[in-house]
């Protein structure tokens, strides 16, 4: 058996209040994310799954316990985040978003040019190297994060929420390119969602956290086939598993 590419014990965060207090995020949270995994985080408003994703990216240090990545011999693979909101440079055409990690890595112009424009065509964006964010549509946008997020080749791909804001018909559009991408690239995903039916379509686990402070209260495995079509959803089998999910969702709201 492999070692795990994530593996979370015991982390706890905690912030100091403006009245010198503490408030706690995340209580004794432990799980693990195989290799080439899928794992979707579903849980109430606030209740700590973008700060978890912030822990896993290295962008926020833990209050108590540890994140280790076995597979990696303990170090920290390369990471990936894509978020709710593009967050694209608005000066930067599609390209040179893109373009913008390897530059940081000093990667050769010409080099970093091929790489991004066979990104483009991977997401469907070709004839669109040129254009600023200004003029994308919000589901264009989400590639084009998408994309900028894959360009250095990540280990690990962290997304916080990136279809919620898009309407369903492109959102539904952007799961099939997601899946599409990680059954090519055969990233291990971590996903924070909202989303029962999006949790469901896309991973290969679920993780609902609690009310705050955030616990782990469920970790179910999602034995659906793969692929996954949208109208799945409609299966009786579906319906068992979001029914599960909400119920667990629903005694922690």
């Amino acid at each position: 058996m492999s070692e795990p590419m994530v593996q979370v014990s015991h982390l706890g965060v905690a912030f100091p209040t403006d009245e010198g207090g503490t408030l706690e995020v995340l209580r004794d949270v432990s799980f693990e994310v195989a290799p080439q995994a899928f794992l979707a985080v579903v849980g109430p408003s606030g209740c700590g799954k973008s700060t978890l994703l912030r822990v896993l990216a290295g962008l926020l240090q833990p209050s108590r316990g540890e994140v280790s990545f076995p597979a990696h011999q303990g170090s920290r693979p390369k990471v990936g985040l894509v978020f709710q909101k593009a967050n694209l440079m608005p000066w930067r055409t599609v390209l040179r978003n893109i373009t913008l990690p390897l530059e940081l890595k000093g990667v050769p112009t010409e080099e970093a040019v091929r790489r991004a424009r066979e990104m483009i065509a991977r997401i469907g964006l070709e004839g669109f190297e040129d254009t600023l964010p200004r003029d994308l549509s919000g589901g264009m946008a989400q590639r084009v994060a998408l994309a900028r997020a894959l360009i250095h080749e990540p280990d690990l791909l962290l997304l916080d929420e990136p279809f919620a804001a898009l309407d369903a018909l492109t959102r539904e559009r952007l799961w099939d390119e997601l899946l599409h991408i990680w059954r090519q690239e055969r990233k291990t995903v971590v996903m924070v969602t909202h989303s029962v039916t999006e949790a469901l379509l896309l991973a290969d686990r679920v993780l609902v956290l609690s009310a705050r402070p955030a616990t782990v209260r469920l970790d179910m495995q999602v034995d659906l086939p793969r692929p996954r079509a949208s109208d799945l959803r409609y299966t009786p089998h579906f319906g068992q598993l979001a029914r599960r999910l909400r119920e667990a969702l629903g005694a922690v709201a």
